[in-house]
């Protein structure tokens, strides 16, 4: 009977006329549906084939059989419920109602609030079973409280549960295990999770792929590779990465940018027998998308069987980061998950990429229709369309409107207003974020320096400078020292920010001594001008400003063989001007004006026909005029 009951619950699921099979055999039968065991058998049958129906008939011949009060019966009638019944209640319910209940059904109920995203339910479940069940609990019950724990980031929490476990002998049980590396390492407190997994004698697949998991998800991508390697070496004792191990690595890789090693796990994956999983083939094309290699993200996209939203997702992402913004919006015409929240803020960003505030609008009414609200990634990527599209009171007006706001809502904020000259009012957001307990990044002080630079604030610019290192301990990048040369040299103070750059760690990269260099154009300042063009022109030796500048200089103080010496070196070295780059949507269609040489003009091509003043007007000038109007005619006096 045994035997027979376990190949009746192990093989494919079967008609629901098989679940009662018995049910009419006579008296034979009728002594053998008596049986604890055949019961449970059938219970699981019909959960195994997903017939709810016919499992809340099985629970009431049992009830009827009197069986309810058989242990096994209960877990197995509870596992039904757990597995079928679309209302948690009713679940409870029948836990509630079982004469007997052991550690089983309790470890049934904990695990199962935290499948329903209910942890804080589940650990009070976990405390009634300790208080008032007198029930003691095994490996898997402490695993669900600790993985409650993970869910509520409470990490003294889940250290109680780490205490318990080890006081309990559990402490080099895998199941447990792998739950401390997961809640330690999701939960900010890496080190701990790392001191979990190097206590293990032995650890086993899951949990090297907990610890591979957490290290990827604290952007510790090269170590997370080295432990991918040290599971590899240990294939000889069983232990083999599955899909959530390739899927995990298949990322870290694609942040790297190490698309050698990355198609080598490509090829392991596909001797592995893996191709079909959904999950190992989507991160295998956002690892291609994030290497920057398209046409093989693209393939690896066409050949899956099954495509869900995180495979939508990541070919979107993967042509946004490209900048290939036109083929985002065509893919999510075609798409078939056009109702995921998360790919809309993908292809907002591409409107925000092209300017497209059409499209743009046209996927805000279809995210309201939809009866979207309160998703931070999707209304933050709003504001940042309407401020690069330059309605910038709209934008504002759509962040006032958003009650849940992260700090990508405020950098977004503040960076549209300063770029849209409201520098005054993206300050004020600055210190309203800072008010409200929202920690500023590198990014939020770009925003607000650049404010402070265009509204001449130098004052407030130095002080946000110091604050950045001294307040927040951020590392002052190029981004910010732009921002810093560009407010002193707004005001000519081109002297402080020479030194300003002279003593940064970046003095050597050229967008700093440019941001300058523009600026001695402005302000006379032979000196200082003469200095920061010999130094772009040493950093850079094709950007054609610094030898127009160095000229004009040498012709202002009237070293006119100087200024003719720069102009043979600019025509021996090749230096010629770039030619600009105009473009224009008319009828939904953009129109763009490159140089002869230039490369993707068909759209400007297919407009001289439709409106040709336009074109003429953008026709680029021969490179006799572009010489011409380069280099002022050094022979005239000044």
């Amino acid at each position: 009977m045994k035997r027979f009951c376990k190949g009746y619950c192990s093989s494919s699921p079967p008609p629901q006329s098989q679940i009662f099979l018995l049910r009419d055999s006579g008296e034979n039968g009728r002594r053998h549906i008596s049986k604890p065991l055949l019961y449970a058998a059938r219970l699981q049958a019909a959960t195994n084939s997903g017939s709810f129906s016919c499992g809340l008939r099985l629970h009431a011949h049992i009830i009827k059989s009197g069986l309810d009060s058989d242990r096994f019966v209960g877990n197995s009638l509870l596992a039904l419920y757990f597995m079928l019944c679309p209302d948690f209640s009713v679940t409870r319910h029948v836990f509630e109602s079982l004469p007997v209940r052991d550690v089983i059904s309790w470890t049934s109920m904990v695990s199962g609030y935290v499948r329903a995203g209910r942890p804080l339910e589940s650990l009070r479940m976990f405390v009634k079973m300790s208080t008032f069940g007198g029930v003691e609990p095994n490996a898997f019950t402490l695993s669900s409280a600790v993985k409650a724990s993970s869910d509520l980031g409470d990490v003294s929490l889940g250290r109680c549960f780490h205490g318990m476990a080890m006081t309990r002998g559990f402490e080099t049980n895998h199941v447990i295990s792998s739950a401390l590396v997961y809640m330690y390492g999701r939960n900010s407190a890496l080190e701990d999770a790392r001191r979990v997994f190097d206590e293990l004698p032995e650890p086993d697949a899951i949990c090297w792929t907990s610890i591979i998991s957490v290290l990827t998800w604290n952007d510790e991508f090269t170590e997370a590779l080295s432990c991918f390697y040290s599971m590899m070496r240990r294939k000889e004792l069983g232990i083999v990465p599955d899909g959530f191990t390739f899927g995990t690595i298949m990322t870290a890789l694609g942040n790297l940018g190490r698309t050698r090693q990355g198609k080598e796990a490509h090829a392991k994956v596909i001797t592995s027998g893996l191709c079909g999983n959904v999950v190992v083939e989507s991160s295998t094309l956002d690892m291609y998308a994030k290497c920057g290699y398209m046409e093989d993200s693209r393939k690896v996209f066409d050949r899956m069987a099954t495509k869900n939203a995180v495979s939508w997702c990541a070919l979107l992402g993967g042509y946004c980061q490209g900048k290939n913004y036109r083929a985002v919006l065509n893919l999510f015409r075609v798409m078939d998950k056009g109702d995921d929240h998360y790919s809309f803020g993908t292809v907002l960003r591409a409107c925000a990429g092209l300017a497209a505030i059409r499209e743009g609008k046209e996927l805000h009414c279809k995210y309201l229709r939809m009866g979207g609200w309160r998703d931070v990634v999707v209304e933050s990527a709003l504001v940042d369309l309407y401020a690069k599209c330059g309605l910038i009171d709209y934008a504002y007006h759509l962040f006032t409107k958003i009650s849940i706001r992260n700090l990508i809502t405020w950098n977004t904020m503040i960076c549209g207003l300063a770029q849209n000259g409201r520098g005054g009012q993206a300050i004020e957001v600055f210190d309203e974020m800072v008010k409200g307990g929202t920690k500023p990044d590198c990014i939020s002080f770009i925003g607000v320096l650049f404010a402070c630079s265009h509204t001449g604030l130098v004052d407030e610019g130095r002080r946000y400078f110091r604050s950045m290192t001294e307040d927040y301990g951020i590392a002052a990048g190029i981004e910010h020292y732009n921002c810093m040369v560009d407010l002193l040299s707004r005001v000519g103070l081109l002297k402080e920010a020479e030194d300003l750059i002279n003593n940064a760690k970046h003095r050597d990269d050229s967008s700093l001594w440019a941001a300058l260099l523009g600026a001695c154009a402005t302000y006379s300042s032979p000196g200082v001008a003469e200095r920061v063009a010999k130094k772009m022109i040493e950093l850079e030796p094709q950007y054609h400003l610094s030898y127009v500048l160095l000229a004009n200089v040498y012709k202002t103080v009237g070293r006119w063989n100087d200024a003719l010496q720069v102009r043979k070196l600019m025509r021996e070295r090749g230096v010629r001007k770039a030619p600009g780059k105009s473009w224009i949507e008319v009828n939904r269609r953009t129109c763009v004006q490159l140089n002869k040489n230039g490369v993707d003009e068909p759209s400007f091509e297919d407009s001289k026909d439709q409106f040709p003043g336009i074109v003429n007007s953008l026709e680029p000038a021969n490179s006799e005029e572009m010489e011409h109007n380069l280099i002022p005619d050094l022979q005239q006096s000044s």
